[in-house]
């Protein structure tokens, strides 16, 4: 017998929520804010329009198919299943976060905030649920497929991201590494750093096109759709035995980006997740480039 879909609704905790968790009750949420001159009626209504859209997607699963929630800081302990169909319900930012764990199920982003997000990835409304849901579980047909990058670890840890990956220092510590990456002339090179960032097209407005425009290099912006990637190295500084001259390029899908550390410990991870890292001790060598699997989004 076929396995009938699952509904999968992402979500995160709201800022009301998180007022309440601290501050204990409405009231004393309220003069926390009131004293910094806020009102706590804008937030609440934030939370009650978020809330409302998640209570109208779950409405529109059909009757005859599984459903689970999985709150945001959660989806490292969540369990996909291949014929899940995801709706993420929040902004775009959420729709990152939960693509690293995917393996190629179709996303439905849902705006739980419409004229709040940019609505890149969150492009529905909660109406459009009961269309959306068997449309995706059907195959999607249509949707569009988003670049992802990933890291390999040696020992086979793998971390996926859908704007970037950045492997570095998990504080402010430098980073020491060897670097090598078979698109840049130079070979390999022993650098100390602010660590490294490789991000894709759908990162290339933030973090990634921060780096672009401050480097000069002139390097053409990824499509969110092309296997391309972009690297750059953040402060790498010149020493008697560290080097500069390897800090930015592209990789295509075929290419890799090479790291050994040369620190006591490094971290790698992606799209702001810093709580869910892959650790690298002393000698250990990651690759990164263009991911297998890519991001399916409906609509």
């Amino acid at each position: 017998m076929t396995l009938a879909p699952r509904a999968v609704l992402v979500h995160r905790t709201t800022e009301y929520e998180q007022l309440l968790a601290r501050h204990g009750t409405h009231g004393q949420a309220a003069f926390f804010l009131s004293t910094r001159g806020r009102d706590i009626d804008e937030v609440a209504e934030r939370h009650r329009r978020a809330r409302q859209a998640l209570t109208d997607v779950a409405a529109a699963v059909p009757l005859r198919w599984r459903g689970a929630r999985v709150e945001r800081a959660d989806l490292d302990r969540f369990l996909f299943g291949p014929e899940d169909v995801v709706v993420v319900v929040g902004q775009d930012g959420l729709v990152a976060n939960a693509a690293k764990y995917l393996t190629g199920q179709p996303v439905v982003g849902i705006d739980a905030e419409p004229g709040r997000n940019p609505g890149v990835l969150v492009r529905h409304r909660a109406a459009d649920a009961a269309k959306l849901l068997p449309h995706a579980a059907a195959g999607a047909s249509g949707a569009t497929e988003l670049t992802m990058v990933e890291a390999v670890t040696d020992d086979g840890q793998r971390l996926r991201a859908l704007n970037e990956i950045y492997v570095g220092a998990a504080g402010h510590q430098t980073a020491r590494y060897r670097i090598s990456s078979g698109a840049a002339p130079g070979g390999t090179e022993a650098q100390a750093s602010s660590g490294v960032i490789v991000g894709t097209g759908a990162g290339a407005t933030g973090w990634l096109g921060s780096l672009r425009r401050q480097s000069g290099a002139g390097l053409r912006a990824p499509d969110p759709h092309e296997g391309r990637l972009l690297w750059f190295v953040r402060e790498a500084w010149a020493s008697p035995t560290t080097g500069t001259s390897l800090v930015h390029g592209e990789l295509t899908r075929d290419q890799r980006l090479w790291l050994t550390v040369e620190s006591d410990r490094l971290v790698a991870f992606g799209d702001g997740m810093e709580t869910d890292a892959l650790g690298l001790g002393w000698g250990q060598s990651v690759r990164v480039g263009v991911a297998g699997t890519a991001l399916r989004l409906v609509g």
